[in-house]
């Protein structure tokens, strides 16, 4: 039998990666933190009637990218395509709306779409997202997008840019997507397949459209702004200047529509120069029409949601992490040493320590060099000799000093092993 190796698609994260990944949730969560926003998890799989319901049974995650199957009770199952259908069920199922007239919520975690891999996209693939369900307001709006922009910032990106747009209501849209197919529909023989596809069930996401002739024709299509009611103009200067307020610089992108079927009014995306024809790095909008679709109470809502795997490209293009700080690089020799390092590596951990033990068994000299190689403060040394006397040999690897420390002293020096330590590093 062959090598059995991850599916197409999918792919292991590995520790050197997995760095930037818990940096990036460690941000997010400090700023959601500052923002009263709280965490809810919700199941990887769903009824797929959820999905068909919130995104649209004509868009292409619905119709060609859904991983969906029966069960053993003969239901109809998908893995979650996207965060927000999920987190709205369970707004709805669990009655958040009592709690409180607005709930701040985010979320993060696997999605899956069957869809051609490439560059920064997998068929699992993982994404961050907040949601605001129960505000009306513009601000809300910005609110949702100045965490984006916080994000970004304390990542240290400066070149991304907000891409804004608003499509209005229902009838809004409603207006704008029959001057559409009026419009594209004499020239329905020129565009790709896919547009030719759309033009009736999902006219919208031809704007999306890659192909070059189709972009051509597109150039003079009616402009959505243009079909807006005076009321959704209103609204959109409104989220435009408290954006000005704030110092968020954004570019207004008539053609950005956002595929899915829940939005109204306010949609934005962020985009990278840096990943070529995939330069989404995270998008969002309104989506004031969904909640009560899916069954629940008319409530207003605005989120986005943050594609992980293109973030973190982006964020290796743009910085190399440090390597985890080790305190002390622990080698042993002899069976009696070899059981009390375990019992040193584990007192030292306890008091705050950064610990590597080595547990090769080799000679010293091997375990030494590794020890070298580890970028440890200092290097602990047990062999027969240090059992015996229930000491342990303390080498510090930048200076060379060395002196032999009582076992059970390690916890009454802690504090100055601690304040060695960081002397050392500030002076290297």
């Amino acid at each position: 039998m062959g090598l059995i190796q991850a599916l197409r698609g999918t792919r292991d994260i590995l520790p050197d990666e997995i760095r930037y990944w818990q940096w990036v949730e460690s941000v997010v969560r400090t700023i959601f933190d500052r923002a009263t926003y709280q965490e809810v998890r919700t199941p990887i799989f769903e009824q797929t009637a959820l999905f068909e319901r919130s995104i649209g049974e004509a868009t292409d995650i619905v119709g060609k990218e859904m991983y969906t199957f029966k069960d053993r009770g003969d239901r109809s199952i998908t893995l979650r395509p996207e965060g927000t259908a999920g987190v709205v069920r369970a707004f709805i199922e669990h009655s958040l709306a009592a709690q409180g007239s607005v709930q701040r919520l985010w979320y993060g975690g696997p999605m899956f779409r069957y869809e051609r891999p490439q560059a920064g996209r997998y068929r699992q693939f993982h994404q961050i997202g907040v949601e605001v369900l129960g505000s009306p307001s513009p601000r809300a709006d910005v609110e949702v997008i100045a965490l984006f922009n916080d994000i970004l910032q304390n990542l240290g990106f400066k070149t991304l840019e907000l891409n804004l747009n608003s499509i209005g209501t229902l009838s809004d849209r409603q207006r704008y997507r029959e001057a559409l197919i009026s419009y594209l529909t004499p020239y329905k023989q020129e565009l790709d397949a896919d547009s030719q596809d759309r033009l009736t069930r999902n006219p919208l996401r031809i704007l999306d459209s890659k192909d070059e002739r189709t972009q051509i024709i597109l150039k003079e299509a009616p402009n959505i702004l243009e079909h807006l009611s005076p009321d959704s103009q209103a609204r959109f200067d409104q989220v435009q200047q408290l954006l000005n307020d704030l110092g968020i610089s954004y570019v207004i992108n008539t053609r950005l529509v956002r595929g899915l079927d829940y939005y109204t009014h306010t949609v934005f995306e962020i985009v990278s120069a840096d990943l070529g024809a995939q330069a989404t790095v995270g998008a969002g909008g309104r989506y004031d029409g969904l909640v009560s679709e899916l069954g629940g109470p008319d409530t207003p809502a605005v989120g986005w949601a943050i594609g992980l795997e293109r973030l973190i490209l982006l964020l290796q293009q743009l910085q190399a992490l440090p390597h985890p700080t080790i305190d002390f690089y622990l080698v042993s020799r002899g069976s009696r040493a070899e059981a009390q390092s375990l019992v040193i590596a584990q007192t030292l951990r306890q008091q705050g320590f950064t610990v590597e033990m080595d547990l090769s068994g080799s000679a010293f000299g091997k375990q030494f060099k590794r020890a070298d190689r580890s970028g440890a403060a200092a290097c602990l040394i047990l062999g027969d000799e240090e059992a015996a006397s229930q000491t342990v040999q303390l080498k510090w690897l930048t200076t060379g000093e060395q002196e032999a420390i009582a076992q059970t002293d390690l916890p009454s020096v802690a504090n100055k092993l601690r304040e060695q330590i960081h002397r050392l590093r500030a002076n290297h």
